[in-house]
């Protein structure tokens, strides 16, 4: 059997971050998350990020993760990367790389540690420590604490076990110093960059610019029609559909997310459930979104379909 390519080679097209099921008890329903990854990957998904910040890795026990992990790698069966989350602080990340290799998983992607503020030679060393404990290769995820100058970025990229990193700041100016410093100062090292911000659709064009071309859809999860419609349109510059998808559903989108805390989780998950497949409501201390936002949003959903002419109601 030729053995797979690197996991950098294999990281491509449309991301996908499943949300995780829970039965009505509140227990993980690993039969309705098995459906949910099932179903992304038959959309056309390049590589399922499973048990990350759509997936509230923060509300789930090691053992749950582990099932989790497990169960996306089952389904997935070599047809595209399973990569999982790995977070808090740097003893319990390493465990849960541990577990997500035990598991089966091709990568791990993490996110920032727990609560402290830390300076950029701790970061550097709890990046460095987590990228040890495992074979497994690491994506850095850079959002609220975990915040890295270009000079550190380019300790990371020298890191074995170091692949990329994934920008939930925001911050075009540094990200491009971020990038250049790396294709500078460590020269022939391929490094993977990320467009990690919330409906990250909304920016796609902004960090294609600065030639960041993969980025995690949200959107994917629920409504894999428009996300594969923007995501082709995007990569052909056909920028008269990606003007149209951003002003009739995904502008509307994020405007409608902005509307409560949590709602670049809860609001996906409700998503996932108007299109037919059950995976229960969030758990705190995550809220469910309002009534009248679940409305709207299913509105939306139409209005994406029409935009793309696909098909409208569940799948």
């Amino acid at each position: 059997m030729t053995p797979a390519p690197p996991l950098a080679q294999r990281l491509h097209g449309l991301l996908f971050f499943p949300v995780t099921a829970y039965g009505p008890d509140g227990a993980l329903d690993l039969t309705a998350f098995r459906a949910h990854v099932r179903r992304g990957i038959d959309a056309g998904a390049a590589a399922v990020f499973a048990c990350c910040g759509t997936g509230e890795f923060h509300a789930l026990t090691p053992e749950e993760f582990r099932d989790c992990v497990a169960a996306a790698v089952q389904e997935a069966a070599g047809r595209v990367p399973v990569l999982a989350g790995a977070g808090y602080g740097t003893a319990l990340a390493t465990r849960f790389a541990r577990l997500a290799e035990d598991a089966g998983a091709d990568g791990l992607l993490a996110m920032p540690p727990y609560l402290v503020v830390a300076d950029q030679a701790g970061l550097l060393r709890h990046y460095t420590e987590l990228a040890a404990a495992t074979a497994l290769p690491v994506i850095v995820y850079q959002r609220d604490n975990a915040v890295f100058t270009p000079d550190t970025v380019v300790a990371l990229a020298r890191t074995p076990g170091i692949i990329g990193l994934k920008d939930g700041l925001g911050d075009l100016d540094l990200l491009q110093r971020t990038i250049s410093a790396v294709r500078t100062e460590a020269p022939g090292r391929e490094f993977l960059y990320f467009n990690g911000l919330p409906t990250a659709e909304l920016t796609g064009p902004a960090y294609r610019g600065l030639g960041v071309r993969l980025y995690s859809s949200a959107v994917f999860a629920f409504v894999p029609e428009v996300a594969t419609a923007f995501h082709r349109a995007l990569a052909d510059g056909d920028d008269k559909t990606v003007a149209r998808l951003l002003d009739g559903f995904y502008r509307p989108l994020v405007e409608l997310r902005n509307q409560g805390k949590g709602y670049a989780v809860s609001l996906v998950k409700a998503g996932v459930r108007l299109r037919g497949t059950d995976v229960g409501t969030v758990r705190a201390p995550l809220s469910e979104p309002a009534p009248e936002h679940v409305e709207a949003l299913a509105e939306l959903i139409e209005r994406g379909l029409e935009l793309v002419g696909a098909p409208s109601g569940g799948r």
